[in-house]
This record gives C-alpha cells, sequence and structure tokens, in this order.
C-alpha cells in the first residue's frame, strides 16, 4: 500500500509540478529517473535557485530561440561576481556547462541541477565556487528539447520521453560552432565572448555498440592547439578519467566508436575533432573544450549520477589549477598574436600506428540479417568479455600553412555578412575608410571547384583545390582587413584558409563565385574558335596536342568549346576566384 501511494505521489507531482521557493528537486528525482521534466520547469528552477541563494546564484536568459523559448543560464559562484568584466578584471576563471546541444541527449540538464544543488548545500565540491564562476546552461537546444515525445533516441535507455537532436529549424548545433548560422548559437557565443571561459563543457550521450564502458572524456587542446595548453590538457583528462575510475567507473579518453560501424573487431581511431565541434572549436581560442559522452545503454539513472560526478569533478580541477590554466591560456593569446608569417598547423591526421587494448564488452556474435542481408552484431549482455582490439591514437598535423605577415582582406561587396561572422566570434577587423588601388596579395589560384551535389547543414559544400598566387588587387571604400596579429590567429585561418574543412569557403558561403553566369553559347564558341585558330597558329599547334595527349579532353565537347572561350575577351574574370586575399601588409 504504502508503495503504491508513493508511485501515486511520484505520477501527481509529474502531472502537476509545483515548484515553490524551497522546491528545487526535478521530476527526474521524483521519479527516480525515469522521466525528464518539460523547459518550463528549467525556467522555473532558474529562478528559484535565485530566490534561495540570492547572493551565489543568478538566474539569466541570454538569447531567443527559433521559436521565440528564452534560454537560460544559471551563474552560481560565492566570488560575488556576477558580470563579465570583474572576472576578467580579478582573474576569476569560468567555467560554462551546457547540456541538451542534443536535446534528446538530456542527461546534462538533470545532472547538471543536482551537481549545482549539491555544491550549494556544501554536501559536494565545497570550495568550488570560491575560486570560479560556473555558468550553467542546462538546455542549449531549447526548441529541440520541446520536440517531446518517446522513442526520439531508439538507441538509448530512458528517460521515458526527451526532445529531438535538432532545432526547430533542424540544425545541429554540434555543427554549428564556426559557421555560426542559428540564433542559439549566436547567442551562445556571445555569452561565450563576454564571460570568456576558461572551459567549456559539452554533455552528450553517445550512439554505439553495447559494452561495458560508460562515459568518455575528451579535452582539447590536448593533442592540438597550443603546445603548453596540450600538456595542461592531458593532465586535466588523466586527473577526471582517473578520479572517475576510482568512483567505479569505466571511463575512455577517446569517442567510443567502432572504426568500421558495428564491428567490434575494427577497434577505434583517436581524432583530433573540426571546428564545427565544441571540443575543436574552443582550441582555436586557445581555451580548453570538453565533450563529454555517457553510454547510451546505461540507464538513465546511472548515467546522470555519472555526468553528475563528472561536472563535480571538472569544477573541482578548476577549482585546484584554474588560476594556473588561466594564466597559461592568456600566455597562449600572447605567442597567437606572435604567429604572423610562422607555420601552423591547419588540420591533423591519425596515423597508421596503433596499440592493442583491452576492451570491456560482451560477448556477440554476427551473422547475415534475414532482413537486410547485412551481417548484424548481437550482444550478450549476461556475458562480459574483454576484446583485444586495436587503438590507433598517434596523431600528427596534416595540411600545414604559413599564416600572412599582414592578414586577410575582402572586399566591400562580401563585407556585411563576413562582418557578421567576425563579430559573433570576437574576432577583430578593420572597415577601409580609403581605396587601395592595385596592392600587392596573394590570391587563390583555383585548380579545382566541387559543389557538392546534396547539401549538409543547409549548405552546399565546396571542395577547393589550388594555392595561393602573388597578385595585386584594388579594393574599395568598405572592405574589410582582418589582421593575423590577435589571439585568435588559429581561428581566423580555420575561417579563410579554403584547405580548412569548416572555412566559410568550405561551408558554401561564397559558392556564387564558382557558379558560371555568363558564357558563349556553343553556336558561337564553335566560331569564335575557328577565328583564333586561324589567327594564331601556336594556339593551333597548343589545341592539337592537348586534343592527342588528353583522352578525357578529347572527348568532352563542352571542353573543347571552354578551351577558346578562356580566351575570348567575353570570359569571366571572376568566375571561380576566392574572393579573400592575403596579405603581407597592413592597410596603411
Amino acid at each position: 500500500m504504502i508503495k503504491r501511494l508513493s508511485v501515486y505521489l511520484a505520477f501527481a507531482l509529474i502531472s502537476n509540478p509545483v515548484f515553490s521557493v524551497e522546491n528545487l528537486s526535478t521530476v527526474a528525482e521524483q521519479t527516480g529517473y525515469q522521466k525528464t521534466g518539460r523547459y518550463e520547469e528549467v525556467e522555473t528552477l532558474c529562478r528559484n535557485f535565485q530566490k534561495n541563494y540570492p547572493k551565489i546564484v543568478r538566474c539569466q536568459e541570454f538569447g531567443r530561440t527559433a521559436e521565440g523559448r528564452p534560454m537560460m543560464a544559471l551563474i552560481a559562484t560565492r566570488t560575488n561576481i556576477f558580470v563579465p568584466y570583474l572576472a576578467k578584471d580579478k582573474q576569476v576563471p569560468v567555467t560554462l556547462i551546457q547540456g541538451g546541444i542534443h536535446a534528446g541527449e538530456i542527461d546534462g540538464k538533470d545532472a547538471g541541477f543536482l551537481a549545482l544543488k549539491e555544491i550549494l548545500n556544501n554536501t559536494a565540491a565545497k570550495n568550488a565556487l570560491d575560486k570560479q564562476v560556473f555558468i550553467f546552461v542546462p538546455v542549449f537546444n531549447v526548441d529541440g528539447h520541446e520536440r517531446f515525445a518517446k522513442w526520439n533516441r531508439p538507441n538509448q535507455r530512458g528517460p521515458e520521453e526527451m526532445g529531438w537532436r535538432t532545432t526547430a529549424q533542424n540544425f545541429n548545433l554540434n555543427r554549428d560552432y564556426l559557421k555560426a548560422d542559428t540564433p542559439e548559437m549566436q547567442a551562445m557565443l556571445r555569452l561565450i565572448n563576454q564571460w570568456d571561459p576558461l572551459v567549456t563543457v559539452d554533455l552528450h550521450v553517445t550512439d554505439g555498440a553495447k559494452f561495458e564502458h560508460d562515459i568518455s572524456i575528451q579535452i582539447q587542446p590536448s593533442q592540438a592547439g597550443d603546445a603548453v595548453l596540450q600538456q595542461a590538457g592531458k593532465q586535466f583528462q588523466q586527473h577526471i578519467i582517473s578520479d572517475l575510475a576510482v568512483q567505479g567507473s569505466m571511463p575512455l579518453p577517446f569517442y567510443m566508436a567502432f572504426d568500421k560501424e558495428d564491428d567490434p573487431m575494427s577497434g577505434f581511431v583517436d581524432r583530433v575533432p573540426s571546428p564545427r565541434l565544441l571540443h575543436g572549436y574552443f582550441q582555436l581560442r586557445n581555451r580548453f573544450g570538453i565533450l563529454v559522452e555517457t553510454h547510451s545503454w546505461k540507464n538513465y539513472a546511472t548515467r546522470v549520477r555519472i555526468t553528475r560526478n563528472t561536472i563535480i569533478l571538472v569544477l573541482d580541477q578548476i577549482t585546484q589549477h584554474g588560476a594556473e590554466w588561466r594564466k597559461q591560456a592568456l600566455e597562449a593569446d600572447m605567442r597567437s598574436v606572435n604567429l604572423a608569417g610562422q607555420i601552423i598547423p591547419l588540420t591533423y591526421k591519425t596515423t597508421d600506428k596503433y596499440q592493442m587494448i583491452d576492451f570491456h564488452g560482451y560477448a556477440y556474435t554476427r551473422k547475415p540479417s534475414e532482413i537486410s542481408g547485412a551481417l548484424v552484431t548481437r550482444y550478450d549482455e549476461t556475458t562480459p568479455q574483454i576484446w583485444k582490439v586495436k587503438l590507433r591514437d598517434e596523431i600528427v598535423p596534416d595540411q600545414t600553412l604559413k599564416l600572412p605577415q599582414g592578414g586577410y582582406l575582402v572586399p566591400a561587396a562580401y563585407a556585411r555578412f563576413v562582418i557578421e561572422k567576425l563579430r559573433v566570434h570576437g574576432v577583430q577587423f578593420e572597415s577601409i575608410t580609403m581605396p587601395l588601388s592595385d596592392i600587392e596579395v596573394e590570391r587563390f589560384n583555383t585548380n579545382s571547384a566541387v559543389i557538392s551535389p546534396t547539401s549538409d547543414e543547409s549548405h552546399q559544400m565546396l571542395k577547393l583545390r589550388g594555392d595561393w598566387i602573388n597578385s595585386h588587387y584594388s579594393f574599395g571604400k568598405g572592405a574589410l582587413f582582418i589582421p593575423i596579429a590577435q589571439p585568435k590567429a588559429a581561428m581566423i585561418a580555420a575561417m579563410f584558409e579554403p584547405a580548412s574543412p569548416d572555412s566559410l569557403v568550405s561551408w558554401g558561403f561564397f559558392n556564387n563565385n564558382f557558379e558560371k553566369k555568363e558564357y558563349l553559347e556553343a553556336y558561337v564558341a564553335e566560331d569564335v574558335a575557328l577565328e583564333q585558330l586561324s589567327a594564331d597558329p601556336a594556339l593551333k599547334q597548343a589545341f592539337e596536342k592537348k586534343l592527342k595527349e588528353n583522352k578525357a579532353f578529347a572527348s568532352n565537347p563542352e571542353a573543347r568549346l571552354e578551351f577558346f572561350a578562356r580566351r575570348h575577351s567575353s570570359w569571366d574574370q571572376e568566375y571561380q576566384q576566392y574572393p579573400v586575399y592575403r596579405t603581407n601588409i597592413g592597410p596603411k
């Protein structure tokens, strides 16, 4: 009878949640972590934490979603610092922890509220708020959170209902850090620019196979970015992983996805993330980005507990090392200011070198499916098994580049949207007030430009190949100069170098320049070609040689006509011209 009554009371609390000033418990707590609350709960708890702890907690709206919902953050500290400039003036490190960037993976929301309540009640991390500002964003993807239903995450155990992976505009926010398309990301980056967090933590739930490991912790810089911060990042990661292990978890330092999908014996490959992802983005800012991935096949209560433990451990590490790491981050900023003309890595790759590791999995079978016909792996969770598999984790620079001495120049026609991107990332730039005539620059000489036939995050990706070559160009009033001599030098290169996988040109922001708009019609081109051949014996010889040596060219009528069209005065000289230039001097 007592058990039935408790179940009834729990159900009543879910159906009719009432949050008094004293009540800081979540729907998840009230239901034994069977359910999670709707976003109304976040708004109410945010206000209630401030009411209960007015000297320690502030509840703040920092933006609005595409559907107009408020984006809420809780700022908690015992330093009495609740405005960003004071944190900078007093050299107090800031830790930002966000949940629900993928709103179906909502462990971070309930774990963060639990951790904050315990910290404020002095039952965990007692001194954590004495030496840092803790900013907690319970749900980043708010619109996705409210797309609430069962089975939104069919490969995840609990809660009973959850939100959706993408935003109301169907954007994946964890692909949006550098391109910053969405109102949600733009709001988050404004918050980041204001507070300049030393550490930003992204709380996720992984997909994947069934095994015993329950969490992975990945931190950058540790394999990429500033060399000094890499050492700090490795130390940071090792401390969290070892402390989680002491608490009974089975943590890993790499993402728990097989090299070949659904094949355990293919092993694992560690990689440096691109800057579209949080932990790839923050190493470009000389700050720490942490990706936390609990394992989807653990139940919700287990995942929330482990996520809560991780939050506490991160805050503890900042309590111990935050002042030192903040000093190192600012020193890294100064090193970045002096990167002009230096060679830096633009991308990284994992080598074929490997080590054999013991991985805690389960017994499994792999048999052809009667449904799909493909091999299907099925796991026996009653039979733990040690898998001996390869881990490739040696990471080296892949593409490197020599940064310009001066910076990048953008013609006035493209200034407006480029300014928006620069401002949202806090990158310094100048608007040119006087025309610059025929100045020495490097322009990108395009060898090939391939626009993706399908879209990715609403963009037609562009794969650009070529080289920077010396040239001259004139810039009118309103053009932009982005100096490389600033703390975000590596981010600027990632935004403007065509070889960068997340550059603006790679995301297709300049695709118009790689579309042919004017042309000679075929019957006109035929006549033009005959005129050129009769007037220029050398051209005729070059054409005949190419026909003989290049079978693909010889069999392609359009390519043969373009050979002549490119030599006609009507040819568009701006076609396939990347409208960003490098300069070794700044504007005078």
